[in-house]
């Protein structure tokens, strides 16, 4: 739980600050060479790897958020390899409606890897108000 907790951290801030700025940068995406679109393609591949091989977790929670963004990087960023000249993603509904999910996930995880946790010992409040002895 702790590796999903660090990399939720590192991740969660990282899908917001690229969905909302990919949203208001939109316009400069139109004149990409393809060399800068191999070199994203690159890093995104490099680190769509290494969240994979720390957490490839398939379960019912939160933590395939992280799984999730690993193997979409890693697929995003291969084919951005494989074909950096290709059309990338244009300035319409469906791009904006990706970028508010990466930044609705970012929050997400952000949120879960800063929430305080409970400690194991600590007793769960009570479902009622209390009745004074």
């Amino acid at each position: 739980m702790e590796n999903s907790r660090s990399l939720a951290g590192l991740i969660g801030p990282t899908l917001i600050a690229v969905g909302t700025t990919e949203a208001f940068n939109m316009d400069i995406f139109a004149a990409q060479t393809a060399p800068v679109v191999y070199l994203n393609g690159t890093l995104l591949f490099v680190a769509g790897l290494a969240i994979v091989r720390a957490h490839n977790v398939w379960s019912l929670s939160w933590r395939v958020l992280l799984t999730a963004s690993g193997w979409v990087s890693l697929c995003g960023g291969l084919y951005r390899m494989v074909a950096p000249a290709a059309p990338q993603a244009g300035e319409g509904l469906f791009t904006y409606l990706l970028l508010a999910v990466l930044v609705g996930s970012g929050g997400l995880l952000t949120f879960m890897a800063y929430r305080p946790e409970r400690a194991a010992t600590e007793p769960r409040a009570p479902h009622g108000p209390e009745v004074p002895p």
